[in-house]
């Protein structure tokens, strides 16, 4: 596997990239009551009743505020950020709706609060699912990153932190494991996207790409088994994407550092690599606990699948971030997306790129298209929801 640390800038420069654009406002509860909520009161038979979802900000609905946090985060709550669909910022990375929100879509079921939302507000409705996902959180925990000198001081939160949100929000409601209040026969786990902030923080740094990979999918492997332990009968486990292709490495890496559809070479065989090992746990996983469905959502392979043949799904800009400035892709740091100098382009439906590190609603559409309805997730979604249908 090609190493990425030779071709990139300090874990400095990287953490301010990352920092600008990482950012939030908290999400209104006025979204969750959507059109979603009357689809579920009209069909009272639907696979499932509740979705946590996990990861980080391509999976994040609001967990990133704070208001003790640093100002860094506070472009995602500027225009344009949830144009496209919301009409205003909604603490969503992207100009509209995100996988998640299209995974509670097709269940009928009103959008996720995000954790924060609900711990903070007793009136926050959770009966549907809560939102654990936080923008910039790492699959390893923090302390790693402080003990290499690595530490973003703004980013502590991990797979871990959100399990241990997530125990607290079984706490809050008299829930005791195998007890009859916390079985979880009608919730789908839906675990995003989670690693790539890993090899982000760790760039140009003395730590191997192969520790982060191997501590990287241990965390995950162990939180995946917390779930499981807990009850957790259907799961979804996202991949790493084809970071590579995004504008801020692009931006950053050589230009002999290219593979065959024009993107980071490096970065994407790094991710690919980590999601062969993930895959792997996930198959010991399977028989470690035969009777829950763990399905592998191939982030990486679906998106690779676009960039093959854009026009094919109505893209007709690869690279290019719709939201930011610069040239050649449109990713400046110091003018990143919700800052006074970033433009926006007039269509994003036809951009695959949103803000140079998260992807537009319309791309977002089509990977969850793949991983609902296509051949994306192995064992499919249908095999999942059938399952679920015979298990009652």
């Amino acid at each position: 596997m090609a190493s990425s640390s030779s071709s990139f800038p300090t874990s400095g420069q990287i953490t301010l990239v990352t920092l600008t654009i990482f950012i939030s406002s908290l999400l209104s509860s006025s979204i969750s009551a959507s059109a979603s909520t009357v689809a579920t009161k009209q069909n009272p038979t639907l696979p499932f009743k509740k979705i946590y979802a996990f990861g980080d900000s391509f999976t994040d609905t609001g967990n990133t505020r704070s208001i003790s946090g640093p100002s860094g985060f506070g472009h995602v709550s500027n225009a344009p950020y949830g144009i496209t669909y919301f009409h205003r910022p909604t603490n969503r990375y992207s100009d509209g709706r995100l996988v998640i929100d299209f995974v509670t879509e097709s269940l009928s079921l009103p959008y996720l609060q995000p954790y924060r939302a609900v711990s903070s507000n007793a009136t926050a409705d959770s009966t549907h699912g809560v939102n654990f996902a936080v923008a910039g959180s790492t699959a390893i925990e923090h302390e790693f990153f402080v003990k290499n000198n690595l530490s973003l001081d703004i980013t502590p939160q991990s797979i871990q932190t959100q399990l241990l949100w997530f125990n607290k929000l079984l706490e809050s409601k008299g829930c005791k494991v195998g007890g009859p209040s916390c079985k979880f026969d009608d919730a789908l786990f839906w675990v995003g996207e989670i690693g790539v902030n890993d090899y982000a923080y760790t760039l140009g740094s003395d730590v191997p790409g192969d520790t982060i990979q191997k501590l990287g999918v241990s965390r995950v492997t162990s939180f995946l088994q917390a779930l499981l332990k807990k009850g957790a009968k259907y799961v979804v486990v996202q991949g790493l994407p084809l970071s590579g292709c995004l504008p801020l490495a692009m931006t950053l890496a050589p230009e002999d550092d290219r593979d065959r559809i024009g993107c980071v070479k490096s970065v994407n065989n790094q991710t690919y690599s980590h999601n062969l090992e993930l895959q792997a746990k996930l198959h010991e996983l399977r028989t470690q606990f035969p009777h829950a469905v763990i399905a592998y959502a191939d982030y990486w392979n679906a998106y690779f699948t676009v960039m093959k043949s854009p026009s094919q799904y109505g893209f007709k800009e690869r690279f290019k971030a719709c939201c930011g400035s610069g040239d050649p892709y449109n990713f400046d740091v110091s003018a990143t997306c919700g800052t006074p100098s970033a433009t926006v382009c007039k269509s994003p439906s036809q951009y695959i790129n949103w803000d140079g590190v998260h992807l537009t609603e319309a791309m977002y559409k089509v990977l969850s298209d793949t991983f609902l309805k296509g051949n994306a997730t192995h064992p499919p979604f249908s095999y999942l929801l059938d399952r679920k249908l015979r298990n009652g």
